[in-house]
C-alpha cells in the first residue's frame, strides 16, 4: 500500500538512520544499563566523555544547556551514598519518586478542573479584525507546577537535533558573530533531553531560531505533551484527534457488499491431488510478508512552559533509567495544538527564552503593529517553521473558510501565545516560581 502523505521537510535526510521514527524505543539489555548506571560506570563513562571533549574541534554548550565547558556525565554526592548502601546492605535503595502515568501538581491556585476551549480568541475578532493580544483570558494570575517522570531503557546516545533559522534575518547564516558566542539561551530545553539519555549538541557559534529533535523516539515524550495539555488552562485546538489506522485491503473488499445482479459463479474444478495422488505431505503454502501500515499523521503541542530540576540541581534530575523534571504551566498562556505532516519533530523549542521575551513589547491596544517589530518577528519565525511541519488540509477553521484564512488564524493563535507569554512577566507568580533563564515556548508530538 503505497501512502501518499506529505512528508514534511523537516524530516531527516535519511529516514534509515533514525529507525525511531517509525516510534518505536530503543532498549538497551538489562545488564548493560546496570553496569553504565553503577559508580564504576560512570567513571568510566566520564573518562570517555573527557577524551571525546577534548578531541572535537567544534565547542558546544554543556548538556545541560548552560556554560560549563566539558560534556562529561555527573557523578553527584548522592550517588555515591546510594552506591554506599547498595554495597552495605546487598539490596536496592528505595528513592522516592513520582510513579510514572501520574504526575504530582502543586500551586495550581487560578486553574480550573478541565482545559477549556479558546478557539473563540481567533474565531471571533473584534470589528477592526485585530487580534485581542490585550484580552483578559491572557493575563497570568496563577501557576501550576507538576513533578513527572519520564522512563527510558537505553544507554546515552546523542540526540538527532536540527537547527531552524528564519528568512526575517539580514544574515541568514546559522552561524554566531562574536558578541552572541558566549549566550546560552538557546540550551534552555536541553535538560529535558539530556536527563532522558539523549545529550543535546549545541555548537555554540550557531544562533538557530527554533532547535528541534527527531530522536531518540520514546513513547513518554508522547504521554507528557499530553499530560501538559491535559493540564493546561486553556487551549487552542485547531484539528481532530488522531485518525484511525488505515483498513487492510483485504478487510475492506471482504466487507464492501456486491451490488444486485453482480454475483459470479465458477464450475468446481477438481482437485490436483486428486487427480495425481502423492505419497508425501505436500508442503503449506508460503505466506506472504505483510507491509507495514503508513504512518499515522499527528499533532504537535506548542505551549509555554518552565522547567526545574527535581531538588534545586539540575543532576538531581538525571537517574539511571528516568528523568524526574518539574513543568510549570502558566494560566494565562493557552496551548495551541495543529495538524502535522509525517516526519515532524518529535520536540523543539524556541531558543528566546522567558528572559529574553519579556523584553518584548507589545503592540498598544488597537495598534496593528509594535514600534520596533520585534513581536512580529518573532510570531513569523515561528509560523515559518511551523509552516513546514502543518498538514494544512487537516486543519479545521470556520465553515467555508479557505486554505488562506486558514492560515491566519494558525499564525493568529501564535500571536495569541507569544503575547500571552510576553504578559506573564506582570505576573507575582511568575516571577516568584519561574527561572526566567529555563522557560520559554515548547513543542511535543502527540497522537
Amino acid at each position: 500500500m503505497q501512502d501518499h502523505r506529505e512528508i514534511s521537510k523537516l524530516g531527516p535526510i535519511d529516514p534509515t538512520s533514525i529507525p525511531e521514527t517509525n516510534e518505536q524505543e530503543k532498549a538497551a539489555p538489562w545488564i548493560v544499563r546496570k553496569l553504565v548506571g553503577s559508580m564504576t560506570g560512570r567513571i568510566v563513562m566520564s573518562s570517555y566523555e573527557s577524551l571525546r571533549a577534548a578531541g572535537t574541534s567544534v565547542v558546544c554548550l554543556s548538556p545541560w544547556g548552560d556554560s560549563s565547558p566539558l560534556l562529561l556525565p555527573c557523578i553527584r554526592f548522592r550517588d555515591l551514598a546510594v552506591h554506599t548502601v547498595v554495597v552495605a546492605t546487598g539490596g536496592m535503595a528505595a528513592v522516592a519518586a513520582p510513579v510514572m502515568g501520574t504526575a504530582e501538581v502543586g500551586l495550581n491556585a487560578g486553574f480550573g478542573l478541565t482545559t477549556h476551549l479558546a478557539n473563540d480568541l481567533v474565531f471571533k475578532k473584534p470589528i477592526d479584525h485585530l487580534v485581542p493580544l490585550h484580552s483578559d483570558k491572557l493575563e497570568t494570575t496563577g501557576v501550576k507546577v507538576l513533578l513527572i517522570t519520564l522512563q527510558y531503557k537505553h544507554t546515552m546516545e546523542d540526540a538527532a537535533l536540527g537547527f531552524y533559522r528564519g528568512s526575517i534575518h539580514k544574515d541568514p547564516s546559522l552561524f554566531a558573530s562574536v558578541k552572541d558566542y558566549l549566550a546560552v539561551e538557546k540550551g534552555w530545553f536541553s535538560p529535558y533531553l539530556f536527563a532522558s539519555g539523549r545529550r543535546p549538541v549545541i555548537p555554540r557559534t550557531m544562533t538557530p531560531d527554533v532547535i528541534f529533535c527527531h530522536g531518540p523516539f520514546l513513547i513518554d515524550d508522547y504521554n507528557i505533551g499530553q499530560k501538559l495539555l491535559a493540564e493546561s488552562e486553556s487551549a487552542i485546538i485547531l484539528c481532530n484527534p488522531q485518525e484511525p489506522p488505515l483498513e487492510k485491503e483485504e478487510e475492506k473488499e471482504k466487507d464492501t457488499p456486491r451490488p444486485e445482479g453482480h454475483h459470479l459463479s465458477f464450475p468446481k474444478l477438481p482437485s490436483l491431488g486428486n487427480m495425481f495422488p502423492r505419497s508425501r505431505t505436500p508442503s503449506p503454502e508460503p505466506e506472504l510478508t505483510r507491509l507495514p501500515l503508513p504512518p499515522v499523521p499527528r499533532r504537535m503541542m506548542i505551549t509555554i512552559v518552565g522547567l526545574k530540576p527535581h531538588r534545586k540541581l539540575w543532576t538531581t534530575s538525571a537517574r539511571p533509567g528516568q528523568s524526574v523534571l518539574h513543568y510549570i504551566l502558566l494560566n494565562g498562556c493557552p496551548s495551541v495544538v495543529v495538524p502535522v505532516k509525517v516526519g515532524a519533530p518529535l520536540v523543539g523549542w524556541y531558543g528566546k527564552t522567558l528572559e529574553g521575551l519579556w523584553k518584548i513589547h507589545l503592540p498598544e491596544e488597537g495598534q496593528e503593529r509594535s514600534v520596533t517589530g520585534e513581536f512580529e518577528g518573532v510570531v513569523d519565525v515561528l509560523f515559518e517553521f511551523l509552516d513546514l511541519c502543518i498538514a494544512w488540509e487537516r486543519v479545521i477553521v470556520k465553515e467555508g473558510a479557505d486554505a488562506e484564512i486558514a492560515r491566519g488564524i494558525v499564525k493568529d493563535a501564535l500571536k495569541l501565545l507569544v503575547a500571552s507569554g510576553i504578559r506573564a512577566r506582570d505576573s507575582e507568580d511568575v516571577q516568584k516560581e519561574v527561572d526566567a533563564e529555563r522557560g520559554g515556548l515548547a513543542m511535543w508530538r502527540i497522537p
